[in-house]
């Protein structure tokens, strides 16, 4: 039974398909941030990103068409249920904050038994999709609970929970690599190490939302570590990922071609950097969306390396 009337939250999409779903079906739907797409390309993508830099000089069969579909089905899934676990975890904390206390578990919209419920039958949908991989991706991608398990915990513990969503959100990196490539390797591990400094970059960006409320309540982040020197740390960040990507480029051997998507990448980024203003709420979140953007021209470098 519900237990309050639905509540939008405060950076959903303006207008979305989630407000015209049915009333009972949709606390869970922002439960599972489906009215908040962002995350699900955000953890998608290095699974296709992976998936490219495997094939690279190889070419794309229907095999890799099939492999990108799975990844697409299991990040929603696999976003869905972090996310519900995040609540579950949070919900004190998210009370108290501005910008989260309207989703569902701190408004009442869901209970939670409930949302344990609509973990389970997330995770369900996660399991179906990792089977149909490789036994050695089906090993790696188990791994990940690991990963997903302690990060709503990060940010009581350290300063640097963005880092560890870094390794938890690029997981799909060494997935989608196994399932194809069959190993892991340092081509590989370049690649996990970017897009970790890739998160720690775009997370800072996004914490900025919540520093002052997240000082009130005792959350660490990396928003609040660095505080007024933040774009120089973002710069940073982006600086090291475009090398790491720049290194996994050279270690897979991939055509020259690979500079173009690589260079409109790495500007994409800088360009962040350059509209940062910490102060701006609403600035920070577009920033942050806007790298949906980038990890699909990441995407599109290692998919012109896999073709040329």
């Amino acid at each position: 039974m519900q237990l309050n009337f639905d509540r939008r939250v405060a950076d959903s999409l303006p207008k979305s398909w989630v407000d015209r779903a049915p009333t009972a079906v949709r606390p869970y739907l922002r439960l599972a941030r489906y009215d908040r797409p962002i995350g699900f390309w955000l953890l998608g993508l290095p699974c296709w990103m992976g998936l490219m830099l495997a094939r690279t000089g190889e070419g794309l069969g229907w095999i890799d068409l099939y492999y990108a579909v799975l990844f697409a089905i299991g990040a929603v899934a696999m976003r869905g249920a972090g996310c519900t676990y995040n609540d579950l975890v949070d919900q004190d904390l998210d009370a108290q904050v501005a910008r989260t206390a309207d989703r569902p578990l701190p408004a009442g919209s869901v209970s939670r038994k409930q949302a344990w419920l609509f973990l389970v039958a997330q995770s369900l949908v996660g399991l179906v999709v990792l089977v149909q991989l490789p036994i050695l991706a089906i090993g790696v991608g188990l791994a990940s609970l690991l990963l997903v398990a302690a990060y709503p915990f990060m940010k009581r513990i350290t300063w640097w929970p963005q880092a560890w969503l870094g390794l938890t959100f690029n997981w799909g990196i060494p997935v989608g690599y196994t399932a194809v490539a069959g190993t892991f390797d340092l081509t590989a591990l370049a690649l996990y190490a970017a897009a970790v400094f890739w998160t720690l970059g775009y997370d800072t960006i996004y914490a900025h939302q919540d520093a002052e409320d997240d000082a009130l309540v005792g959350v660490k982040s990396t928003a609040r570590l660095f505080g007024e020197n933040s774009q120089y740390w973002v710069a940073g960040f982006y600086g090291l990922n475009a090398v790491g990507v720049a290194l996994a480029i050279w270690l897979s051997d991939a055509s020259p071609f690979v500079v173009i998507p690589f260079t409109l990448y790495t500007a994409h980024l800088f360009n962040q950097v350059r509209e940062l203003d910490i102060t701006d709420g609403a600035r920070c979140l577009a920033l942050f969306k806007a790298n949906r953007t980038s990890g699909l021209l990441l995407v599109l470098t290692f998919m012109v390396g896999a073709l040329v």
